[in-house]
């Protein structure tokens, strides 16, 4: 299919879609842990809820109990990014249901709960927590933070990922998303592995491992010794994980890393994104998404494109499916 001739105006762009069954106003997320809705809220009042700068909000990640997260420092900035060691504080699956949940699931848009265990068992205790609330419309299993030892053996292992799977699928109907980590050989694998298992949807990618060097001391700057860079200079190696997992699974992936504009946003669609997140640029912009939501009709509009599904997958050529872990081709 080739551009139309003439240019659209952004006004003529559908931007909706459907994700895993839930209509959303257009594709930009948020990052899980980018974005204190409640604190924005509480800053901002109505005027959030009228300019929500997402069409569904992704949660920080919870545990099954409080973390007060890595010791300081936290943060470093790097060329076109930064690396964060924040190691994932937040106040446990009760403390999230009493005191985050009811004003969370007060925002406009459907609400996405990330979730993450060091076993089966406390990722089954998470789900029973939150998949029956009424105000939680999907749940993403984050398999992928490297700044905490959990989750990375799933994340990086497609059996395992396909066990988890296959153990969490049958405890509930809402959709599960897979957050895929990106430190590994064959993300495509991991998310053939996830599909089998039963996820509605992955989402990629996370931090890549990174550290920084005190430039005084020559010491690690960062308090837990390493941590996870984002940004721009992450972009290129999400749009190829993106990619690739996308020409191998059927389920809709959510494409992020270093998404800065719409420009950046269409890329990803372009690879066979169905929706995109925007993350470090929210540190850097609280209102980015709105901008990006606006740039990306601009620039679907100048590609002479009507609506995504006209774009969507042009940059990712056609792939043999992989195999899953019982042999059969997907």
């Amino acid at each position: 299919m080739s551009p139309q001739s003439s240019v659209l105006s952004p006004q003529e762009i559908d931007l909706k879609i459907e994700l895993c069954g839930i209509p959303l106003a257009h594709p930009v997320l948020n990052g899980s842990g980018t974005f204190d809705a409640i604190a924005a809220k509480r800053a901002f009042g109505d005027q959030l809820a009228e300019r929500f700068p997402f069409a569904a909000f992704v949660s920080k990640t919870i545990t099954p109990e409080p973390r007060a997260g890595n010791p300081p420092p936290r943060l470093w900035e790097t060329p076109s990014g930064m690396i964060n060691s924040i190691g994932l504080p937040n106040k446990g699956l009760e403390g999230f249901l009493s005191a985050d949940l009811p004003e969370l699931a007060a925002l406009p848009v459907p609400l996405i709960v990330s979730v993450m265990g060091k076993a089966h068992e406390e990722f089954s205790r998470l789900l029973a927590g939150v998949a029956g609330e009424d105000g939680v419309d999907a749940i993403e299993l984050n398999v992928s933070c490297p700044n905490v030892e959990s989750g990375l053996i799933v994340g990086e292992e497609p059996a395992e990922t396909l066990a988890l799977l296959r153990a969490l699928r049958p405890l509930t109907t809402k959709p599960l998303i897979v957050k895929l980590t990106p430190n590994v050989a064959d993300p495509a694998r991991v998310a053939v592995a996830a599909q089998e298992g039963g996820a509605d949807a992955v989402s990629l990618i996370n931090t890549l491992k990174a550290t920084a060097v005190d430039p005084g001391t020559l010491e690690p700057w960062l308090g837990a010794g390493r941590g996870g860079l984002s940004g721009p200079a992450v972009r290129p190696v999400a749009l190829e994980q993106v990619r690739a997992v996308a020409a191998a699974v059927s389920i809709p992936v959510i494409g992020m890393g270093g998404i800065a504009d719409g420009a950046g946003a269409l890329d990803f669609i372009a690879a066979g994104a169905a929706a995109i997140a925007v993350g470090t640029e929210n540190f850097r912009d609280p209102a980015a998404a709105h901008r990006v939501r606006e740039e990306l009709a601009s620039a679907l509009a100048n590609s002479g494109f009507a609506s995504l599904s006209a774009v969507r997958g042009r940059a990712n050529p056609d792939q043999k499916g992989l195999q899953t872990m019982d042999g059969a081709s997907v």
